[in-house]
């Protein structure tokens, strides 16, 4: 794949090499990430970050990826406050707002939305979710997150066990990342979820076609026995028709440390995209677990950066560039010294 100038639509647009391409970025971007370093090599580069549907961790990451490569950020939040509730074309606000931005990171809550806009504008666009279609950049974070988990194990992706568990029809972030695990080799997936959230017929297609063993089942019990991931989603409640519609599903699938004990190995990695549902009647993912070694969900934030940071310099060309611009982080070095 050739990255410069591209846009991020969609996992579809990706082969293991070009995951690679994107990984190894990453793990050059860990000393800017972790401020032992800085680069400029974006200095003078403005991200639109344009979120028309609530986000935290991805409008949030996507900022302070491009912030840590040396450029500027301006954002929009919230389809009232755009020209977009005026009856201004995708097209047309892609076509403005492009000119003022060297790239944009998007999110929609219509499927193929992001897609629409990228038709009008003149910079790179990356997909930061539309809608209940896709999740590209999630996904490959996540994707980042299991090779470095079963790394640390002396296993690879290819021949893994993963248990995705939860509201799995609306869940953009098991979509997409199913739709990239079916690129690696004699994968197990075990699907829990009501009947009514069952993963999309054309996503385990997918994977059918890509020669992988698929379970379905509405048990938790007895399906993470064997799971070296075990992936949770919360039930996606702007996605239903009403608050009513999506109560009845809320506490279905809960995980603590007392489930976790009983029914995964001892080293099974607990991962989700966030945010987490504490409430008490859903509490998907107790706090409990907070201690547990294997809870990989702060470390899953974490590294969102560090793939979005490789997005950005591959999609605008300079990250052959990134260490001729290095910079000492003065903040840290005068800590150091004391003063």
């Amino acid at each position: 794949m050739i990255f410069t100038g591209a846009n991020i639509l969609s996992v579809k647009q990706l082969d293991r090499d070009a995951i690679g391409e994107i990984f190894a970025v990453a793990d050059r971007m860990e000393p800017y990430a972790h401020r032992r370093k800085r680069t400029k090599v974006l200095e003078g580069a403005i991200l639109g970050n344009l979120f028309f549907e609530p986000s935290t961790r991805t409008r949030v990451s996507f900022g302070c990826a491009f912030n840590l490569l040396g450029g500027m950020v301006r954002e929009t939040v919230g389809l009232a406050s755009s020209s977009l509730s005026k009856g201004e074309s995708l097209f047309d606000t892609a076509r403005v707002l492009s000119s003022y931005s060297d790239v944009i990171a998007m999110r929609h809550p219509d499927a193929g939305s992001v897609a629409e806009f990228a038709k009008g504008s003149r910079v790179p666009v990356i997909n930061g979710g539309d809608g209940a279609n896709e999740h590209p950049t999630q996904a490959l974070l996540d994707l980042y997150t299991i090779e470095k988990e079963l790394q640390g194990r002396g296993q690879g992706i290819d021949g893994m066990h993963i248990a995705m568990v939860g509201d799995l029809k609306h869940g953009r972030t098991v979509h997409s990342l199913a739709k990239l695990l079916r690129l690696y080799k004699n994968i197990r997936f075990t699907l829990v979820s009501p009947p009514e959230l069952a993963m999309p017929d054309e996503v385990i297609a997918i994977l059918d076609d890509a020669g992988h063993q698929v379970v379905v089942t509405d048990r938790l019990e007895g399906s993470l026995s064997q799971a070296d991931i075990c992936y949770l989603t919360r039930i996606q409640e702007e996605r239903f028709p009403s608050l009513e519609d999506a109560r009845q599903y809320r506490g279905r699938f809960r995980l603590n440390q007392s489930i976790y004990t009983q029914h995964c190995k001892s080293n099974t990695v607990i991962m989700h995209p966030l945010p987490r549902d504490s409430r008490a009647e859903a509490n998907e993912l107790d706090n409990d677990l907070n201690e547990n070694p294997s809870l990989a969900i702060f470390r899953q934030a974490d590294n969102g950066v560090l793939i979005r940071m490789a997005l950005f310099a591959l999609t605008l060309g300079v990250d052959h560039l990134l260490e001729k611009y290095d910079a000492p982080v003065l903040w840290h070095s005068t800590k150091a010294q004391g003063l």
